[in-house]
């Protein structure tokens, strides 16, 4: 199969990170299919894809049309056998989970075409694990992709055990087709490069909010305003280069002893979840959003904030022209 061949994608799983794979290939004229267990997710599904169009032109990264454009594009379906039959290329999201993801690669073995590359959203997880059973050692991988996907250009493409090297610049070619960066990862580690280096900095935040260091709402303050303000410019080592790397080694000498080591997340943590305080979703987490107008707008104008800073740097990943001014 040559890439000029992919022409059907389907999306196996509509959440968080589904819907806007989906809504990234649909953009670029992809025939897409959406497929989950029901109606219902499948409906809010649609609902999230509109709305982020409808930001998408309120920003003025699309035009009107682009809209139903896009969503012609886009078919659902509960029956997985229907959503792939059909599909050059499909793209695992389903929860993270070894035994789910498992049952879903055996059906995709049996309902894909021989010559289907199917891919996993995983980032945890290790691909044999739950592809083992699976006789196209070459045509499958790992293809992660970064939340919010619609909108955050780097997409890590994983050079899994089996997978062929056609196999991975055909899906880079891809991905660059519909306005992506892929990342070749020529190693597969669990939590790859994103969340490995998100992790570290999530387990030292989440140790000074235990401890009572600072309230979560400036401990988002100084990321927000310090490092995470430079990062959106230049990269860690970059700034490590900006700062002096003689400053950076003195200084991390000292705080590589000091910062949090921990193996598991904080027990205070684990009492929230089990409390029900899930975030966003639950209307309360490190943040009270059942009584704010902030949980309603949160992910809008965290999106709307986005593209304005790609937008600025002149990026296109969004697969549209970005006017950058006169």
């Amino acid at each position: 199969m040559q890439m000029e061949d992919i022409k059907n994608i389907a999306v196996v799983g509509a959440g968080t990170m589904g819907y806007g794979i989906g809504l990234t290939f649909a953009s670029k004229g992809y025939q897409v299919t959406l497929q989950d267990r029901d109606e219902e997710i499948l409906g809010r599904a649609i609902s999230r894809v509109k709305n982020d169009l409808d930001t998408f032109v309120e920003c003025g990264v699309a035009s009107r049309d682009v809209i139903q454009k896009t969503l012609a594009n886009i078919a659902t379906s509960t029956s997985l056998k229907e959503a792939v039959k059909d599909a050059d290329f499909v793209t695992e999201a389903v929860t993270e989970d070894v035994g789910v993801k498992r049952a879903v690669f055996g059906e995709l073995e049996t309902y894909c075409t021989e010559r289907t590359i199917l891919a996993s959203n995983t980032s945890s997880l290790i691909l044999r694990d739950f592809t083992s059973q699976c006789r196209r050692r070459d045509r499958i991988l790992i293809v992660h992709w970064v939340n919010p996907p619609h909108i955050a250009p780097v997409v890590e493409v994983v050079h899994c055990e089996g997978t062929s090297i056609e196999t991975i610049g055909m899906v880079c070619s891809l991905l660059e087709r519909a306005g992506k960066k892929p990342v070749r990862i020529m190693k597969e580690i669990p939590g790859l490069i994103h969340n490995r280096i998100l992790a570290g900095m999530i387990r030292e935040v989440w140790a000074l909010w235990e401890q009572g260091i600072a309230s979560a709402e400036d401990i988002d303050l100084v990321v927000q305003g310090g490092f995470g303000l430079r990062l959106a410019a230049n990269g860690p080592l970059a700034n490590c280069d900006l700062g002096g790397l003689d400053i950076w080694y003195a200084t991390e000498k000292q705080l590589f002893k000091e910062i949090s080591d921990a193996h598991e997340p904080p027990e205070r943590l684990g009492n929230m979840v089990k409390a029900g305080e899930l975030g966003i979703k639950s209307g309360r987490g490190f943040f009270d959003y059942q009584n704010s107008p902030l949980g309603k707008e949160q992910i809008k104008e965290r999106d709307r904030i986005l593209i304005s800073m790609l937008k600025a740097r002149g990026d296109t990943c969004l697969g549209y022209e970005i006017e950058t001014g006169p």
